[in-house]
């Protein structure tokens, strides 16, 4: 039983560790969201301080083009997480149902036990009962 046990702590530590890889994922693109935000911004303000908005026009500000092109590459690397993201959760999906398993297997062996304790000391105090009413006859 005591190794059952070290399982399932070393399960619960698997799901936590993959839960927080998910976490890690999910901060990240969150920082590279609001990154793309900021970006995008400093784009509108770049372009109406110039006047111009064409990327393609030769006088196009300089700092809005090389802030579009770190907002293409987020976009990239936000895509790219993604993918993490999900392989992570189906991980972690998988990861969290061993460990239910694992933890119900347990809960049912405790439950036997316990249901063969009980029966064994009903079976004593039948058995006791049993002996004091033969001796009154």
């Amino acid at each position: 039983m005591r190794s059952r046990e070290t399982l399932i702590r070393l399960q619960r530590f698997q799901v936590d560790e993959k839960r927080r890889a998910v976490g890690e994922i999910e901060v990240m693109i969150a920082d590279f969201e609001r990154k793309i935000a900021e970006l995008d911004q400093q784009i509108s303000v770049e372009q109406e301080r110039s006047g111009i908005t064409d990327v393609k026009h030769f006088a196009y500000p300089m700092f809005a083009k090389a802030a579009g092109d770190r907002k293409v590459k987020l976009l990239e690397s936000i895509d790219g997480l993604t993918a993490q993201l999900v392989k992570a959760q189906d991980d972690l999906a998988e990861e969290f149902g061993e460990l239910k398993k694992m933890e119900l297997i347990e809960e049912k062996d405790i439950r036997r036990r316990d249901d063969d304790y009980l029966a064994h000391e009903q079976s004593e105090l039948d058995e006791a009962a049993l002996n004091l009413h033969r001796q009154n006859f």
